[in-house]
């Protein structure tokens, strides 16, 4: 008889992504690895090569692949797979495994930043975060 182990226990979350600005896309690394780079190609019909060299660079360590960034009206910069109109993944079904997994956490460093510049600004009502 096989033991069924028990679901986790869902992380509730405490912010929106519908409400941000991309702040996760603006990260100036955001490392990929090869199978995330197998992935791209598949969703562009791309071989390998094509895809690493198109969408990543190395990092300025020369060490890791980053996706490339784009400029911005927000930010200064952001992955060059966010659609600056609507702030919103263009590849979300293909996205890299770290952006997959992000923020791991209750909250996302958009909010944390945010709580952090409310705190600062003394005002309740300067930025809201909900």
């Amino acid at each position: 008889m096989k033991t069924r182990k028990p679901f986790p226990i869902p992380i509730r979350v405490r912010y929106s992504c519908a409400k941000c600005p991309a702040y996760c896309c603006s990260y100036p690394e955001i490392e990929v690895t090869k199978r995330d780079i197998e992935r791209l190609a598949r969703h562009f019909a791309l071989d390998y090569g094509a895809a690493e060299e198109r969408f990543t660079k190395y990092d300025s360590g020369e060490k890791v692949r980053v996706l490339r960034h784009q400029k911005d009206t927000v930010f200064a910069t952001v992955c060059t797979f966010l659609d600056v109109e609507t702030r919103r993944c263009t590849v979300y079904e293909a996205r890299p495994g770290v952006c997959r997994d992000y923020p791991d956490s209750k909250h996302c460093g958009y909010y944390d930043f945010l709580r952090f510049e409310r705190i600062h600004q003394a005002d309740p009502d300067f930025i809201a975060l909900t």
